[in-house]
């Protein structure tokens, strides 16, 4: 599908909202490619490829609004379609908050070129020939002695939008990615660890074969494991568990938290919650990041702000509902899928690298824990509490002492960002990233 059919098809579903009694409505199409092979023990196991062209509608009547969402694109299924929303729009409560974003702050073309995907596509031999050397590199590493798979994948996609009030606009990227889980195994038993990488344009893509010895040399590192004693110390988090913690930030400033009253920090907008010279980005003009865009779920013009000012927090993300409820105005963080009204969120989140190298800290805990896998952290959102079953290695006299697993480590997370140190190791791998970080303090409970 190309810009021109998806204009057509959005204009002409707007024009029969309006026919159908709608006040004001926007539109969303996306179209989407997905490729991609599982592989274990040098053969094949699956591939699958599918594609989709999925639409939402959202109608407002007065403060009345109501969505639908469908992939059949036939002018009568659009025109059923948008009576049928019309309909309930009509039989909807009322929200005093809802409507389209605010026209004056609507982006205007042409936007940036973000270079967000090289679209180029693999042959599923291509993709074959990744996800193998991947896992053959992973089972030479002395120790390996099994596979749980490896997989390469490919995905692109395009989003239009569309409103009646005048805005449409397009963007879209590729991803590319590949990963591997392994099994070590020794006298003392077995363990598993991972590596995996994923990149908007192939050239930035590790090397299949880099992946696979880390995903190997990490797993071997986890053998012979002990458990710790419980007690309270220092906890080092791993540049790939520590992007967590920014998630959890991230739900906690969510517009919809806050102006529900849900949050831990829904009274902190201004206050210093991480130390001095500390900050958290959002960019969604970040070239080649995952998460950028040019414009926002509502069509608004967005740009980078820190969400984390020299230590205070400076912001919630917010959609035009959430603003109004707030009595503030929208910061362009909308997001918008076919199903239902805009919700808010970051774009590319990152807390910027410090000094330290991964070592120092790893030093400066002198005795604690340095994390390298989590299994679904808790977070109570009212209380900001947070406890999650892990596994690592213990830290004697500043260094790397021997594996440990069956641990849980808790704190509160108001604490932990208290005393967050950050090393210079920042890697970018999602939407959200951070270097490996120090917390001073936590609970961990093991023997």
């Amino acid at each position: 599908m190309d810009k021109n059919q998806a204009e057509q098809i959005l204009t002409a579903l707007l024009a029969d909202a309006k026919a159908a009694g709608a006040d004001a409505a926007d539109a969303v199409l996306y179209h989407s490619v997905s490729h991609g092979v599982s592989w274990r023990m040098g053969k094949l196991e699956d591939v699958e490829r599918s594609e989709s062209a999925d639409l939402g509608l959202r109608i407002l009547v007065g403060q009345r609004q109501a969505s639908v969402s469908t992939t059949d694109h036939s002018r009568t299924s659009l025109k059923e379609l948008a009576e049928r929303c019309a309909d309930m729009a009509k039989a909807a409560p009322e929200d005093p908050f809802c409507g389209l974003g605010p026209e004056d702050r609507l982006a205007k073309g042409p936007h940036k070129d973000l270079d967000l995907g090289d679209y180029a596509e693999p042959t599923t031999e291509q993709l074959k020939a990744r996800a193998g050397e991947c896992e053959e590199a992973a089972l030479a590493v002395e120790g390996v002695v099994n596979s749980s798979g490896a997989g390469a994948s490919y995905g692109e996609g395009q989003k239009w939008f569309a409103t009646s009030h005048g805005f449409f606009g397009q963007s879209g990227g590729s991803n590319h990615s590949v990963s591997v889980s392994v099994l070590a195994q020794d006298d003392n038993g077995m363990e598993r660890d991972y590596d995996y990488d994923s990149k908007t344009h192939i050239e930035d893509l590790k090397s299949a074969v880099a992946i696979g010895k880390n995903a190997g040399e990490r797993t071997v590192k986890r053998l012979s494991p002990k458990k710790a004693k419980s007690q309270t110390a220092p906890v080092v988090f791993d540049n790939r568990l520590s992007r967590s913690l920014l998630s959890s930030l991230s739900g906690a400033v969510n517009g919809a938290a806050i102006a529900r009253d849900v949050s831990y920090l829904k009274d902190k907008k201004g206050a210093q919650i991480f130390a001095k010279g500390i900050n958290i980005v959002d960019d969604p003009h970040m070239k080649r990041g995952q998460g950028s865009r040019p414009f926002d779920g509502e069509g608004l013009g967005n740009e980078r702000f820190n969400l984390i000012e020299d230590g205070v927090l400076t912001n919630w993300f917010m959609n035009s509902s959430h603003a109004k409820q707030l009595n503030l105005e929208s910061n362009a963080r909308a997001t918008r899928g076919t199903g239902g009204a805009p919700g808010a969120g970051s774009t590319n989140l990152y807390l910027e690298p410090g000094e330290a190298t991964l070592d120092d800290l790893i030093k400066e805990a002198r005795e604690g824990l340095f994390l390298t896998d989590m299994f679904g952290p808790q977070v109570n959102p009212n209380t900001g509490d947070y406890s999650v079953g892990c596994s690592g290695f213990w830290i004697e006299n500043g260094a790397i002492a021997y594996p440990v697993s069956e641990i849980t480590i808790a704190g509160n997370l108001l604490e932990m960002f208290a005393g967050l140190i950050p090393a210079n190791d920042l890697e970018f791998l999602g939407s959200a990233n951070a270097p490996s970080v120090l917390i001073p303090a936590m609970t961990i409970a093991g023997d």
